[in-house]
């Protein structure tokens, strides 16, 4: 039977000094399995005391640098390390789903960007009752190049079906052809009453698009756009859009011609909103998250934790 004081030196040599139990075994001229005990016992009377510290939140830290960066509430959404892209963009989309079912009540209006980020979301959505609530398209999604490809319907009115709301839809292309053209529709009583809901919206719900990277959005493969048009895209530097507005890293976008032509609000525009929720995943969508963090269009951020890493790493290039 070892004292106190021999089981205290004991895990002193062993816990603090970092002696192995043969050194130790040797330094009380015992055997190792009576070293073994030795600490079981010093254990036991409380001599020592081990504790566990739980590593960092991962998610939380990337969170609020983010917040501390950009004034935005972010939501990391946890996904495996090896995880797909579908399996990343899935993760975001129910955590965006959930949000939305919290904050969307009655007598509402929800303004929603068409795209597949958005589709994936509204697929994650389930059944809420509201009362006087309307679901508005925030952008045309007209093709005359691609028709087929418009996909705007299905969506808002899976949105609106969700949450038993009317649905008012945008009767517009995505990009007019000429700029006076809009013009000339934004005076229609049937586009500005669109507008006029839009622009008055309680919450926004959109992504970033991105013309590179696995997941290409549906403005750049969807045939929206010609090859000269997006070439001048390249030549402006633009990484991404928001609501088919084109944005730059560093949030300019008033310069860009292309959003002269387009039928989605502006960057000024969309901050009109008070609670405007992006849902983002993909590194490839990272140079657009940074656009439109920069342009102020974010109040509410969903990103997975892969993004929200490559986005941290970009800003704080480390």
């Amino acid at each position: 039977m070892h004292d106190a004081a021999d089981l205290h030196h004991a895990a002193e040599l062993y816990y603090v000094q970092g002696m192995t139990m043969e050194a130790v075994a040797d330094r009380f001229g015992v055997s190792r399995p009576t070293v073994s005990r030795m600490l079981q016992a010093a254990r036991d009377r409380g001599i020592v005391r081990i504790s566990l510290s739980a590593p960092p939140d991962a998610g939380q830290d990337l969170a609020r640098r983010l917040r501390e960066a950009f004034g935005v509430v972010v939501h990391v959404a946890g996904t495996p390390r090896a995880a797909t892209e579908p399996q990343r963009l899935d993760s975001v989309a129910r955590a965006a789903a959930a949000l939305l079912a919290d904050w969307f009540g009655d007598g509402m209006t929800l303004a929603v960007a068409w795209g597949t980020t958005a589709s994936a979301v509204a697929a994650q959505l389930h059944p809420k009752a509201t009362r006087n609530a309307l679901v508005v398209q925030m952008n045309g999604a007209v093709s005359a190049r691609s028709p087929e490809t418009v996909q705007s319907p299905a969506l808002l009115s899976q949105m609106a079906t969700a949450f038993g709301a009317s649905l008012l839809p945008f009767p517009a292309p995505a990009f007019f052809d000429d700029e006076r053209t809009r013009t000339l529709m934004w005076r229609e009583s049937t586009v500005r009453r669109v507008l006029e809901v839009r622009n008055g919206a309680d919450l926004a719900v959109f992504s970033v698009g991105a013309f590179r990277g696995p997941m290409i959005s549906q403005v750049y493969s969807g045939g929206y756009l010609a090859e000269d048009a997006v070439r001048e895209l390249v030549a402006h530097r633009v990484v991404g859009d928001v609501c088919t507005v084109f944005l730059r890293e560093d949030g300019t976008y008033a310069d860009i011609g292309l959003n002269r032509r387009a039928t989605g609000p502006t960057p000024l525009e969309l901050r009109r909103i008070p609670r405007r929720l992006c849902v983002v995943a993909g590194d490839h969508k990272v140079p657009g998250v940074l656009g439109a963090l920069r342009a102020g269009v974010v109040t509410d951020l969903v990103i997975d934790e892969r993004t929200a890493e490559a986005v941290v790493r970009r800003l704080f290039g480390r």
